[in-house]
């Protein structure tokens, strides 16, 4: 199956000047937990819920003055949408990340996918299963 078939195309993206209230209450309104992060018209960071929390709130940060860019992760993984799911689920259990933006050939966002999307397409079940296994820092 290819990834274009099961991605949500309709993706809301945040500004790495937003705050990250502001990135927060869009997560709550859409329904969503993380936020593809744009600049001049390209992707340069995905900012999640976990990010908010730990990076953002459990530092001390105040919600109303620190920008999604500080806490935002900047490394983007990411698959084309006209590759097989399986590259998907490979991606994500590789970086252990539960959703991946979705880029045309021209690296411009056209959707995100989910860890839920895969699982219920039951593609690449056996690579997903490695998103949630723990990193060694995370077992000690």
């Amino acid at each position: 199956m290819n990834v274009s078939e099961m991605m949500e195309t309709n993706v809301d993206i945040t500004s790495p000047d937003a705050t990250i209230r502001e990135a927060a209450v869009r997560m709550r309104d859409d329904d969503v937990g993380a936020l593809p992060v744009g600049e001049n018209d390209r992707l340069i960071g995905m900012v999640t819920d976990r990010d908010i929390a730990v990076r953002g709130v459990a530092d001390g940060k105040e919600p109303d003055r620190c920008t999604v860019r500080e806490v935002m992760s900047e490394e983007v993984y990411y698959c084309y949408e006209d590759e097989d799911a399986e590259r998907a689920a490979e991606v994500m259990a590789e970086h252990k990340i539960r959703r991946l933006p979705i880029l045309n050939r021209d690296k411009r966002l056209v959707g995100i996918i989910a860890l839920a999307d895969l699982a219920r397409a039951h593609v690449g079940e056996a690579a997903l299963e490695g998103v949630s296994e723990p990193t060694a820092a995370a077992r000690h």
